[in-house]
């Protein structure tokens, strides 16, 4: 079945060493009272439940299934229905949610660190709570006051959940094209008609009400993008109290067989007249689905982290144990029939590799989300409106990089095990299957490059990329004099300078071809990506410096798994900017017809 220990000591050193995090809390007069030893034992018993209830799901979820029962019935796998049971009870719903609804009011940070747990432990039962919470996000953002009275409250306890429904079965992420519709009732409601797939968590048997929020068009709307408005289509349509109701129009009509994420059930949602109320203006729902919509591409970036860990947890363990040859250097363990393969240099290539891009995703996702309470709730505006443009711009590189990495790192997982890794029973041939949907859904990861290099980057000019490049620069500068700094100083001034330069050139070309873009933009985010965990290696090697003379062996693991990834993974970035380079025109002029 494998295993799984949260990793609080990394996320301790995370939040306090690197982030400061209590401090930064200072200046956010609704979380000033937040010490780190609540952060601590918030995440220790997150921690404990993440290994002791959810985790011992995984395989059980992937091996059964969710199963379609008919007439829009979905059961879950075995365990699921009481694990959620004891994760209402314990009120995680509610850890990072508005207490004027019930909720406990802490950073979004510290829930995000609880997803990275959920995610390792079992990502297919965690997509229920995670879409939920998208949800609240949303309704909280843009309902009106009697919408957020009725539904948040359930959301936040956990008794209801949520879902959003956007795609059909002739659109994707071209929402501009899909063809439900939405008329007036008469009475404020409309009646939805249509058909939305791939929904996640679309029905299941785990809570009370499900809460849809459904993108359609009203009569008479605008075509593309302008003319979409955002629904709550509930499940049960609430009473006059805010209790489950009537049954509404809107029902699974059958569940999708997947390569991965069996335990959660992907459907396919049909609405019949459905019932449904406007949220936000009419014809402006896609700005209010954005809300969950980034939610989401933030909690997949934390799916990718979560399994990157988990992998890297497991592989670890093996490693010690399966023994295989000697090394090259001559018998390490003399008394045993051959050495365990944690002595060969392409098995610590490997584990190096899950290890460092764990940490440094960790301390990349883990910044955003600080950056996310900073944007809401830092007492300066200038603060605000700066962590509100790192989000922004850094978004698609979170929900990307971290997925690919995720991708390799749990084929790694499936490699070092050899023969093992491609069975069931162990676990890793499902820790790919489910990894793999990360860098599909929310916006494929070409889409999210896309977005960072044509939107967020050229779109204005380049200016969120330079308030993050003086971030960057104000770190070199300072740190840039110090000796014991430049192994780490100078790889990341390098690719700051590369960037610079590559995000001119491409600019510059795009003002003449605008498939430029296009042709760039995957191995471009990969290029940025790199840059950001660069920064972010450097902090941290700065830290472990700091602590050495202390002798714990964290921190001396720490500037190793720094060296390592300076020496072996940002190497990446000579082919990736040499393709981000080379243009459109051998992709452009290969004439359709060759294909």
């Amino acid at each position: 079945m494998g295993q799984y220990a949260a990793p609080l000591r990394d996320m301790q050193f995370v939040l306090h060493e690197l982030l400061n995090v209590e401090a930064e809390l200072k200046r956010m007069p609704k979380h000033a009272e937040l010490d780190a030893d609540t952060i601590n034992q918030v995440l220790e018993e997150a921690g404990k439940f993440c290994s002791e209830v959810v985790f011992p799901l995984n395989q059980v979820g992937d091996r059964e299934g969710c199963t379609y029962e008919g007439d829009g019935v979905v059961k879950t796998p075995a365990g699921f229905r009481e694990a959620y049971r004891q994760y209402v009870e314990a009120g995680w719903p509610a850890l990072g949610c508005d207490p004027e609804f019930g909720g406990q009011g802490l950073p979004a940070f510290v829930n995000n660190a609880l997803y990275e747990m959920l995610n390792s432990a079992n990502q297919a039962w965690t997509m229920y709570p995670g879409l939920s919470h998208g949800a609240y996000e949303c309704l909280h953002a843009h309902g009106t006051p009697e919408q957020k009275s009725v539904y948040l409250p359930k959301l936040v306890e956990g008794v209801w959940t949520g879902t959003m429904c956007l795609t059909e079965p002739h659109c994707g992420t071209d929402l501009g094209i899909l063809r439900t519709k939405a008329e007036p009732n008469g009475d404020g409601s409309y009646a939805l008609t249509g058909t939305k797939i791939f929904i996640s968590s679309g029905e299941h048997d785990m809570a009370e009400n499900i809460v849809h929020l459904v993108l359609a068009r009203l009569p008479g709307a605008p075509m593309g993008t302008k003319g979409i408005s955002l629904f709550i289509v509930p499940k049960f349509v609430p009473d006059a109290n805010g209790a489950v109701g009537a049954r509404n129009g809107v029902k699974c009509g059958s569940i999708e067989h997947k390569m991965g994420i069996h335990g959660n059930a992907t459907c396919v949602m049909n609405l019949d007249g459905a019932k449904g109320w406007l949220v936000g203006e009419a014809n402006k729902g896609l700005n209010a689905m954005f809300v969950m919509m980034n939610a989401a591409r933030l909690g997949v970036g934390m799916q990718g982290l979560g399994l990157t860990e988990v992998a890297y947890q497991n592989s670890l363990v093996y490693a010690k144990e399966r023994l295989q040859m000697r090394a090259l250097t001559g018998p390490k363990a003399p008394e045993k029939p051959a050495d365990p393969i944690i002595v060969h240099p392409d098995v610590r290539r490997m584990l190096l590799t899950q290890r460092a891009y764990a940490e440094a995703g960790r301390a990349f996702a883990y910044w955003a989300a600080l950056n996310i309470d900073k944007e809401l709730s830092h007492e300066d505006e200038a603060a605000r409106r700066e962590a509100a443009d790192f989000v922004a711009l850094l978004t698609p590189v979170i929900k990307a990089f971290l997925t690919d990495n995720a991708f390799e790192g749990t084929n790694l997982a499936m490699q070092i095990y050899g023969g093992h890794g491609f069975i069931s029973e162990w676990g890793m041939e499902q820790y790919v299957r489910d990894a793999r949907i990360n860098m599909i859904y929310e916006g494929t990861n070409s889409i999210q490059a896309l977005d960072l290099l044509g939107r967020k980057i050229l779109g204005d000019m380049g200016a969120k990329m330079k308030r993050f490049g003086k971030l960057v620069a104000a770190f070199i500068e300072e740190e840039g004099v110090k000796p014991e700094m430049q192994e780490f100083i100078n790889p990341l001034a390098d690719i700051g300078e590369k960037v610079q330069k590559l995000t001119m050139e491409i600019g510059m070309k795009a003002m003449q071809n605008p498939d430029e873009v296009g042709a760039a933009a995957v191995p471009y985010l990969r290029t940025v990506g790199h840059l950001v965990f660069s920064y972010f290696w450097a902090r941290m090697a700065r830290v472990a410096l700091d602590r050495a003379s202390s002798g714990d062996a964290f921190y001396a693991a720490k500037l190793a798994t720094a060296r390592f990834y300076f020496a072996k993974l940002l190497p990446e970035t000579a082919s990736s900017i040499r393709a981000a380079r080379s243009g459109s025109k051998s992709l452009m002029e290969f004439d359709e017809a060759w294909f």
